[in-house]
């Protein structure tokens, strides 16, 4: 049952075709869009945003039921499928479209972005230090059509088959008690 609030969070963790994979099967995410955020380019292209001099990073846009899952739980599942240890690179993109980011809806969002980083970072989580930005959200860029569900409408493209199941059988493994899928038999 949901209260009929929802919140919205954008991360960005690399190509934001293996990110919205992953968070498409999560229970209370109502929605999972790819684009663009965080640069100076209104209404960017995907080239535009691939060559690098846009500033805005591809991210995704979960709108949320925060009664089902929490921020934290979004940050946890973020965190844990991509490296935020690795400034404007994720497997073999690099640049900083590709940058570890959380673009913050507010100050609530901030914070707790920032504290969960410092948790991290003391936990000694990673082997490196948690390069991941924190900026504010001032304008989401929806991607073109053709970028949206990207992996569930094109699972033999190269490029997905090599590097989202790697970070859905983690999503798997670690994750299974915020599947939407988790308890239906």
């Amino acid at each position: 049952m949901t209260n009929g609030k929802t919140e919205c969070a954008v991360f960005g963790g690399g190509c934001f075709w293996c990110v919205e994979a992953v968070f498409d099967e999560l229970r209370g995410v109502n929605s999972v869009v790819s684009g663009y955020a965080g640069g100076s380019v209104k209404n960017p292209t995907y080239e535009q945003v691939c060559g690098g001099r846009t500033g805005h990073a591809e991210v995704i846009k979960i709108e949320f039921d925060p009664s089902q899952i929490s921020f934290r739980d979004l940050m946890t599942v973020f965190f844990a499928t991509h490296d935020p240890t690795t400034l404007n690179h994720q497997g073999n993109d690099v640049g900083t479209q590709y940058r570890s980011v959380i673009l913050y809806a507010n100050d609530q969002q901030k914070e707790q972005a920032a504290a969960f980083i410092k948790e991290l970072d003391d936990g000694k989580t990673f082997k490196g230090p948690v390069v991941t930005t924190l900026e504010p959200l001032s304008e989401f860029y929806s991607a073109e059509d053709y970028h949206q569900k990207y992996y569930a409408n094109n699972p033999y493209q190269p490029y997905c088959q090599v590097m989202v199941p790697p970070k859905l059988n983690k999503l798997h493994k670690q994750f299974s008690a915020l599947l939407k899928s988790h308890g239906k038999g």
